[in-house]
C-alpha cells in the first residue's frame, strides 16, 4: 500500500514539474467579477483546469420527497436548509445497542446548497430522481441486500461475509468506482487536476485514485481489459473537456461486488463534461448510460469550487481491524 501511495505522489510531482508554471495568472479584477475577461489557458493553449477543487455540498443526489415538483429553492428555503444542516451536525449519543461510529469532527460534507439552488444534483430526469432499475439491476440490488444479512430482506441466507470477496471494494479500500468517485461524500471531497500536453490527470483525495485522461485521439483499450475506474479518453469541445469512459468490470463496484449474471456484460458508459465557468468554479456534468442497470440514462451536475488547500494522503487501511473482525463475527454467527 505504501509503495503504491508513494508511486502516486511521485507521478503527481513529476507531472506538476512537467507542467512548469502551472495555472496561468489571470486578471484579479476579472476573477473578482466571477468571470475571467479571457479564458484561462495553459502555456500550450488548452483550457486550464489545474489546481485543487472541492465539490462538498448539502444538496443531495436525488430530490427529497418533500421538494417533489420543486426543481429550484427560493433564497429563503436555501437559507433554512443550510441552517437546519448546521443544527444537525452535533454529536448525540448512539441508540441503545449501537456502539456508534465517527463523530462529527471527522465529517466535512459542506455547509451550502449548490450555487444554482437546485434541489438535486440530478438534472435529468427532470424529477431529480434516479430512473427505475431494470429487472437485472433489481436482481443485483436484491443480492446486495441479501449479502447484508438475513434481517435485511427476510432472507434465510447464511450472511454476507463468508470471505473477504463478499465485502465491498469500498470497505476494502480498493476503489469507489465511477461515477461515485466524482460525487460528493462525507469527507475528503477534494480533487487535484494536473495537465500536460496531450493528457489531463485527475487525482481524487478519497481512495487516493488517479485517472490519466488521454487526449491524443487513440481508441479505447480492448473490451477484454476491464478496469475499476474504466478507460478514459478525452477531447476538447471549445472550452469544455469531454471524457468518454468505458471498460468497467463485470461486477458491481460500488455495492458488494455482485457479479453480472450468466452471459451479462457491463455496458456502463459515462460521458463527463468539465467546463471552467470562472476563475473559482468548475462545472462537472456526468451522464450515466447503464442499460443493464437503469431503464434510461441519467445526468448529474456537480459544481467544483477552487480551493487554496492541498490534498493529503488518504490512509484508508491504517489500523483497520474491521475487515478481520467482520469475518470473525460472521463465523461466530455460523456457529
Amino acid at each position: 500500500m505504501l509503495r503504491r501511495q508513494t508511486s502516486i505522489l511521485l507521478m503527481a510531482a513529476a507531472l506538476a514539474a512537467f507542467a512548469q508554471q502551472g495555472p496561468k495568472k489571470h486578471d484579479p479584477k476579472a476573477a473578482s467579477a466571477g468571470k475571467p475577461r479571457v479564458p484561462i489557458r495553459t502555456p500550450w493553449g488548452d483550457p486550464d483546469f489545474q489546481g485543487v477543487w472541492n465539490n462538498s455540498t448539502i444538496t443531495t443526489l436525488e430530490r427529497p420527497a418533500e421538494l417533489s415538483g420543486e426543481p429550484v429553492l427560493t433564497n429563503e428555503e436555501a437559507a433554512a436548509i443550510e441552517q437546519r444542516a448546521a443544527q444537525n451536525r452535533v454529536d448525540r449519543p448512539p441508540a441503545a445497542g449501537d456502539p456508534g461510529t465517527y463523530n462529527q469532527f471527522w465529517f466535512d460534507r459542506g455547509t451550502k446548497v449548490v450555487p444554482t439552488r437546485r434541489t438535486s444534483l440530478i438534472v435529468d430526469p427532470p424529477d431529480g430522481k434516479l430512473p427505475p432499475l431494470t429487472t437485472a439491476g433489481q436482481s443485483r440490488q436484491d443480492e446486495r441486500f441479501r449479502r447484508l444479512g438475513p434481517t435485511a430482506i427476510g432472507s434465510s441466507g447464511n450472511g454476507p461475509f463468508d470471505s473477504y470477496e463478499d465485502i465491498s471494494v469500498v470497505t476494502r479500500c480498493i476503489t469507489r468506482g465511477l461515477p461515485n468517485a466524482m460525487l460528493p461524500g462525507g469527507y475528503n471531497n477534494n480533487y487535484e487536476i494536473l495537465q500536460v500536453p496531450g493528457s489531463v490527470v485527475l487525482l481524487s483525495e478519497l481512495m487516493h485514485e488517479v485517472r490519466v485522461i488521454l487526449l491524443d485521439g487513440r481508441p479505447h483499450i480492448s473490451q477484454n481489459i476491464r478496469q475499476w475506474m474504466g478507460d478514459s479518453r478525452g477531447h476538447w469541445e471549445g472550452n469544455t473537456l469531454v471524457v468518454d469512459v468505458t471498460n468497467f468490470p463485470d461486477r458491481d463496484v460500488t455495492g458488494f461486488g455482485v457479479p453480472y449474471r450468466n452471459s451479462e456484460t457491463s455496458h456502463l458508459h459515462l460521458t463527463e463534461r468539465f467546463t471552467r465557468v470562472d476563475a473559482n468554479l468548475l462545472d462537472y456534468k456526468v451522464t450515466v448510460d447503464d442499460p443493464a442497470t437503469f431503464t434510461r440514462k441519467w445526468t448529474a451536475s456537480i459544481p467544483m469550487v477552487r480551493s487554496e488547500g492541498r490534498l493529503y494522503e488518504y490512509a484508508c487501511h491504517e489500523g483497520n481491524y474491521s475487515l478481520a473482525n467482520m469475518l470473525k463475527g460472521s463465523r461466530v454467527e455460523d456457529k
